[in-house]
């Protein structure tokens, strides 16, 4: 679910899963998604072809429908100062689902942003949902239909559907449930070796005063990328922690295992690739708690991706930055010797110092190392006044 802030996503989330992915306190405060918000549904059909998500049958309880697919959302923070989160989000998704509300001109700052953020992440699966089309009159969602029209034109999503909604009355998520079973197909990883797995989220689940007998180890969560997973699997989680040697400093991955995972909401033996799931490990729970291990990869043993912290990179920036508010678009200079850049790579986030720069290679020093296969995608963004704005992408190349 990505977006401009304030466009519904979460309400939509909640509408086809039933959960509400603002559990942060600050978020409830502010109204905003500040973290990743995560949650499973599962996707149904009827006999005569009507499409409802968990728990809504159109005829009530007692309904009987043929189940299609186990869906994971990852709900993305719209607000700007959230951007990094957001890629993050896209990361570790199969597909899109881009939120525009009918009742603010299209495009907003974020929606452009974020469409960008797909278009580097290579998510070409994306449905365009019209939101809030119940607050607005008929010529008005006419109006913001031709305008997302227009927007989408000639980018990534030229020939998404485009699906008006209401989050809020459940209305068309029939029709938008069908738009994703056609649009986002489940990929086909059945020929996956090893097994990755982007770490997102970390926790301790111990209750303050709980007896040391009673003590669980630490918690991650995250997407399954390439592979699976089973209880009892030997497992390193990198870049790990940093050890000091002397007045050296390095990082050592974390060597555990898997206790168990869970998938939603089902305990499971083994998880594979695709959708989310929570993996229990006999970790210390100070390593996991507050999402510290968020941005880590999880691996088997021998078959970790590398560790980087210096990274030479293939470029290749946009053409221009999004603005916001009244500032104007600009176009976006080369990059600058000892310029300092945010660098996402799939759930990480660091900050690259530019060492070297020629035509459209470069070579970053990393404050914080970052675990990724050669060849992988990183997007990098600038410092704009006191935002970060996205630039482009680089590819690792060693």
């Amino acid at each position: 679910m990505v977006g401009h802030v304030d466009h519904g996503k979460t309400t939509l989330t909640q509408a086809l899963s039933g959960t509400w992915t603002d559990t942060h306190s600050e978020e409830r405060k502010r109204g905003i998604s500040i973290k990743l918000g995560y949650a499973d549904t599962a996707f149904y059909k009827t006999a005569d072809g009507r499409y409802y998500p968990k728990g809504k049958h159109p005829d009530g309880e007692g309904g009987e429908g043929s189940l299609l697919r186990i869906v994971s959302f990852v709900d993305a923070p719209g607000h700007e100062t959230l951007m990094a989160v957001m890629i993050s989000g896209a990361s570790i998704m199969d597909g899109a689902l881009l939120l525009v509300a009918a009742t603010e001109k299209c495009p907003q700052p974020q929606t452009r942003e974020h469409l960008a953020a797909l278009e580097i992440a290579g998510i070409e699966n994306i449905v365009v949902v019209q939101n809030k089309i119940d607050i607005v009159s008929r010529e008005r969602a006419i109006e913001s239909y031709a305008e997302i029209q227009e927007f989408i034109s000639g980018t990534i999503a030229e020939n998404a559907p485009i699906i008006p909604v209401s989050a809020h009355h459940d209305v068309n998520l029939d029709v938008l449930i069908e738009a994703i079973q056609d649009t986002i197909p489940t990929p086909d990883r059945s020929k996956d070796n090893g097994g990755l797995m982007y770490v997102a989220r970390s926790f301790d689940v111990n209750r303050p005063g709980i007896r040391p007998s009673g003590l669980k180890g630490g918690i991650i969560g995250g997407s399954i990328v390439e592979g699976s997973f089973s209880i009892g699997d030997s497992i390193l989680i990198a870049p790990g922690r940093r050890v000091k040697d002397g007045s050296k400093t390095r990082w050592e991955p974390l060597r555990t295992s898997i206790e168990g995972i869970q998938g939603g909401g089902i305990d499971l033996e083994t998880a594979h690739a695709g959708g989310l799931c929570g993996i229990a490990t006999p970790l210390d729970p100070l390593a996991t708690k507050a999402d510290d291990l968020s941005g880590q990869v999880m691996a088997r043993e021998g078959e970790l991706p590398p560790i980087w912290e210096k990274l030479n990179l293939d470029l290749q920036l946009l053409e221009t930055t999004v603005a916001s508010g009244t500032e104007e678009e600009g176009g976006i200079r080369p990059l600058q010797p000892n310029e300092m850049l945010m660098v996402n790579s799939a759930t990480a986030t660091s900050v690259g110092t530019v060492s070297a720069i020629k035509a459209k290679k470069a070579r970053l020093d990393l404050r914080l190392p970052i675990c990724a296969k050669e060849g992988s995608r990183i997007t990098l963004s600038r410092r704009v006044g006191s935002r970060w704005r996205l630039i482009g992408h680089g590819t690792i190349t060693g």
